[in-house]
């Protein structure tokens, strides 16, 4: 038997010492464990001959996963270092951190949280490692005797059931427990039920950790389950990457939509309204009718046709496009309506399911059907604000941008397959250039696919491989980066999404532009060719925004309520130095006003002072201050939000300023 095998490292053919791992091929402390053949595996896996490896930096997404998956052990090793009673529910890798769920009988609190970072910190010190152990389920199932979350996730296993949340745990191939190991002694600390990769050991943490809040949870997602608690946490290669995210999430709660909605008066969401439904109050619908009617502006300009759909439908046209089929969990439930009785009770007519609608496509796919099409009459580009309404989890609504009842700006555009390609580069085109108009200007796309073998996904292999690539070929002639979704398009088709990065660093997922070969098929649209012939048209669907109140949302947190002129519901107010200066001012906004701006005179009791301080605090753009000095001069001093002002501007130059400002979209 060869004392030596052979595997693939950067390109490189190596020798190696057969029983070879991860700690005698990788050198430096910043790899966590190896990727082998494509699959993470611990830094102790043993490599075998023909592998194809590579180290995992922890500074990377994977290593950084793992770094949080490890430090949600630990947690959870303190909690039951602390109460021995509570049970474990699942501990995995969120965006920028980690959570892990517990039974217990009283909820954490603050104190709970420093206590147990206490604990957690001594279990790191004490370099702990993590080894991971095959297992059966009838052994697991005796380990884990007094863990019922735990059992159940075996059981879902064994079941070929999908475990959703707790892939993590027990996700495809062998069963396996993590054991904490004492370096010390060898006792074995702690165990948890997981699929690893983890650490090598606990000190590698370090000290970049920090549990952030605790939330309720219910059981693998399902409102039915019991509730638990969910206690969250960062963690990150160092200190000063700690303390970096933390003054992150610090600016970010600052801009926060839904403190600045309540702060700016611009929306609300009323308890008698119910969860996840708003309200626009003036100011705020100000900026939402600025946002809609310049939208408006440009799809008229380019091309687009609007159209109206109500808010209601019958069940039978959401089963012809698959929606019920498909979507069903995120509709709201069907009225019954149209029933007739006799005066006996008796039915003479039955009723009908209604729904209010999540989608405003098979409405579009009605109004292409209404009439005989041509290919002369294509493209035919469908535009609708159409406000639709979703069944949200209440766990997941967040203000604005995740509720229950929202409008979305949605076109659907009709093609031909010969115009498909030049349709999809003209659509991607118009929904940068217009983002960028809204101050968006750091973007890349994602590419969604369909994932092989999942059930989700209807139609023709095919037809799937043509519309991902032509989709692909347009994403990448745009320049941009391409990061591949597998497994993430739509039931219907695979579509781009266009990622934003915010002023922050933040990235939204905005647009999407998707592919549909599927419900053409469904709903049997057809046109006449050139030829003569009866052909199938290729739509597409394409949200630009996402819906006006996400996007409304994604801007307040962008400009940190600090809207450009174009769009802020207050756009100039008027300041005098004292009463006998309030007709000089009021003559300047007259043409303010004549000329289109959202302009005002504050004439109240308030000192001059206590005026720009109330006005600076509502972010209005522009204050113009006028006083003796400025009446005789002919002038007005110019004040920005940031502080700054300029004296002694002439009012035909400061009436300039603020038009241009206005009209070329510009942030001052």
């Amino acid at each position: 038997m060869s004392n030596s095998i052979k595997v693939i490292h950067e390109g490189q053919q190596l020798e190696i010492a057969a029983g070879s791992t991860g700690f005698e091929l990788f050198t430096s402390k910043t790899i966590v464990a190896s990727r082998v053949n494509g699959e993470l595996k611990d830094l102790a896996h043993k490599f075998a001959d023909g592998d194809v490896v590579e180290g995992v930096e922890i500074s990377s997404q994977d290593g950084l996963n793992i770094l949080r998956h490890s430090t949600a052990h630990v947690l959870a090793q303190a909690v039951q270092s602390i109460n021995p009673e509570a049970k474990l529910g699942i501990g995995p890798p969120v965006t920028d951190g980690f959570y892990y769920d517990f039974d217990v009988v009283e909820p954490f609190t603050p104190e709970d949280l420093r206590a147990l970072e206490k604990a957690m910190d001594r279990i790191i010190r004490g370099g702990q490692r993590f080894v991971r152990r095959v297992t059966t389920d009838a052994d697991a199932i005796v380990e884990l005797a007094n863990e019922p979350y735990k059992l159940e996730l075996i059981g879902l296993k064994s079941g070929n059931q999908d475990v959703g949340e707790g892939a993590a745990e027990v996700g495809a191939g062998e069963l396996t427990i993590y054991d904490n190991i004492d370096p010390a002694t060898g006792d074995t600390k702690w165990r948890d039920l997981c699929r690893g990769p983890h650490l090598p050991n606990t000190r590698m943490i370090g000290a970049g950790f920090a549990l952030t809040r605790v939330a309720a949870a219910y059981w693998r997602g399902n409102e039915k389950n019991k509730q638990l608690q969910r206690i969250y946490g960062t963690a990150w290669p160092t200190k000063d990457e700690l303390r970096a995210y933390q003054e992150r999430v610090e600016e970010a709660a600052k801009r926060d939509h839904r403190r600045l909605g309540a702060e700016l008066d611009l929306f609300s969401f009323p308890e008698e309204i119910g969860s996840g439904l708003a309200v626009f109050h003036p100011k705020g619908g100000i900026i939402r009718r600025v946002m809609e009617d310049y939208s408006r502006q440009r799809h008229e300009e380019d091309g687009y046709e609007f159209v109206y759909s109500p808010h209601i439908t019958k069940s039978n046209l959401f089963e012809t496009s698959g929606h019920l089929a498909w979507y069903a969990d995120g509709m709201f439930p069907p009225l019954q309506l149209d029933e007739e009785r006799d005066e006996n009770g008796v039915v003479r007519k039955q009723g009908a399911d209604y729904y209010l609608k999540p989608m405003n496509c098979p409405f579009h796919i009605l109004i292409f059907k209404s009439q005989g099409r041509s290919y002369r009459d294509l493209p035919l580009r469908m535009f609708e604000f159409g406000t639709v309404y979703r069944y949200e989890k209440s766990g997941v609504l967040h203000g604005l941008t995740r509720a229950r009842g929202f409008t979305q700006d949605d076109a659907h555009l009709f093609v031909t397959p010969e115009t498909m390609e030049a349709e999809l580069t003209n659509v991607l085109n118009f929904v940068l250039d217009l983002l960028r108009d809204y101050g968006l200007d750091d973007f890349y796309l994602e590419l969604s696919t369909k994932e092989e073998g999942n059930p989700k996904f209807v139609g023709d292999d095919a037809i799937w491989q043509s519309a991902t690539a032509t989709l692909e070929k347009v994403a990448t002639q745009s320049g941009l980066e391409l990061v591949p979704d597998p497994g993430g398009a739509a039931f219907y088709g695979p579509k781009i999404s266009v990622q934003a990065r915010d002023a922050i660093g933040r990235t939204w997922q905005m647009s999407t532009i998707q592919l549909d070969f599927n419900l053409p098929e469904r709903f049997d649209l057809e046109y006449t060719a050139a030829d003569g012939s009866r052909q199938r048209p290729v739509m597409i669907h394409r949200a630009l925004f996402g819906s006006i109140e996400r996007f409304f949302g994604v801007l307040t947190e962008h400009y940190a309520g600090h809207f450009p002129p174009w769009l802020a519901p207050l756009q100039v107010v008027g300041i005098p130095v004292a009463d006998a200066f309030s007709e000089y001012l009021h003559g300047i906004v007259s043409q303010l006003r004549e000329a289109g701006v959202r302009v005002t005179v504050d004439d109240s009791d308030d000192r001059m002072q206590k005026k720009i301080r109330n006005h600076t605090k509502d972010r209005v753009p522009f204050q113009l201050i006028a006083g003796g000095e400025d009446e005789a001069a002919g002038a007005v001093s110019f004040r920005y939000r940031d502080g700054r002002q300029e004296n002694g501007v002439p009012v035909a130059e400061a009436i300039e300023r603020i038009l241009t400002a206005i009209r070329n979209k510009e942030q001052v």
